[in-house]
This record gives C-alpha cells, sequence and structure tokens, in this order.
C-alpha cells in the first residue's frame, strides 16, 4: 500500500515531489532542507535549519506511522565543510541511539540560503 504524505510547501507540487512516500514497511522521506514550512522563513543559522529539517522528518515519519527510532539510512548534505561539526551534535542527540547507515556530502544545494538537506529512508521495525 502506498501512501504520499505532503507538508503542503509549494515546492512538493511545483517539482512534483511527496515530502515522503510510504510503500509497505518503508518510508522514504525526501531530501529536507531547513524552512519552517508553517512560515515559509528559512533560518539564517545551520543548527537552526538542521533543527528544522528533523522536525519536518520526523513529523512526516509520524503520518506514516513511524518514528526517527526507525530511520536505518540518512543522507545528509552539506554546503560547507565548517559545518561538519556544527551539525554533528545535533544528528547526535536525535540518531545517537539509533545509528542509522548515514553520509555526509559537501555539495551546492539549490537556493544560497539552505545550509543543510536531509533525507532519510525507515524501515518499520518488528514489534
Amino acid at each position: 500500500m502506498r501512501k504520499l504524505i505532503s507538508t503542503g510547501s509549494p515546492f512538493e507540487r511545483t517539482a512534483g515531489y511527496s515530502r515522503a512516500v510510504v510503500d509497505g514497511e518503508w518510508c522514504f522521506v525526501s531530501g529536507t532542507t531547513g524552512y519552517n514550512y508553517a512560515t515559509m522563513t528559512m533560518p539564517d543559522s545551520v543548527e537552526e535549519q538542521t533543527r528544522n529539517c528533523l522536525a519536518t522528518i520526523a513529523a512526516a515519519l509520524d503520518e506514516g506511522g513511524f518514528a526517527m527510532a526507525d530511520v536505518v539510512r540518512a543522507h545528509y548534505y552539506i554546503t560547507d565543510a565548517a559545518y561538519v561539526d556544527l551539525v554533528f551534535p545535533i544528528l547526535g542527540e536525535v540518531f545517537g541511539e539509533v545509528r542509522p547507515a548515514a553520509t555526509m556530502i559537501v555539495c551546492g544545494l539549490n537556493k544560497p540560503e539552505m545550509k543543510i538537506e536531509i533525507e532519510v529512508t525507515a524501515l518499520k521495525r518488528q514489534s
């Protein structure tokens, strides 16, 4: 059973994607940037952007019946290697016990104000 999850962001319809797609026991969360989707604002700091990314991801997972503890794979995209030491502690707060397989890449993102983008894959844990 396939379920599409949206944050209501205008980007989703314009670019033709879902925030997340649930397919059976899997949830695939699209690359998520640091926007506050309620206000469509982007904070300046990479730390706040990271927290916004994680909050948006957690909400999408929850809507699909998953939790952050179900995350098995994470990709982190940052625009400056100097951000590594700033985001690692925040990621550790959320994923320190979960410890998904992860990759961090330094690259350009779609808009200059974007400093981080996070995408995750979750697999429903067996009770």
